[in-house]
């Protein structure tokens, strides 16, 4: 079974930065896209960053580009999400996902429990 854990998360002002990490299990993880989704309070959950299994392929919603980076460190197991010039608006509960596949068009498959970010005006 694949097990996916966030880190990173907390509390911060307005203008302010936060990386969150993502390390999941497994010998392959090099061979699947991983991907960055968030939640805020009596929202649905949505795409925030997804990058392919090589780094090639990088994507982002257009609510966060130019001020999210989404990179992977494959030796590690791990892919990161830096935030920068956060606003209250991107609060939320931040989750990774392994994917199905090399790219992010394949299903999210695999979920951590979700890191909290709070951005306070």
């Amino acid at each position: 079974q694949v097990q996916v854990v966030e880190s990173g998360g907390g509390l911060v002002q307005a203008g302010g930065s936060l990386r969150l990490s993502c390390e999941a299990s497994g010998r392959t993880f090099s061979t699947y896209a991983m991907g960055w989704f968030r939640q805020a309070i009596g929202k649905e959950r949505e795409f925030v960053a997804g990058i392919s299994w090589s780094g090639g392929s990088i994507y982002y919603a257009d609510s966060v580009k130019g001020r999210f980076t989404i990179s992977r460190d494959n030796a590690k197991n791990t892919v990161y999400l830096q935030m920068n010039s956060l606003k209250p608006e991107d609060t939320a509960v931040y989750y990774c996902a392994r994917h199905a596949g090399l790219t992010v068009q394949t299903q999210p498959k695999y979920w951590g429990q979700g890191t909290q970010v709070t951005v306070s005006s």
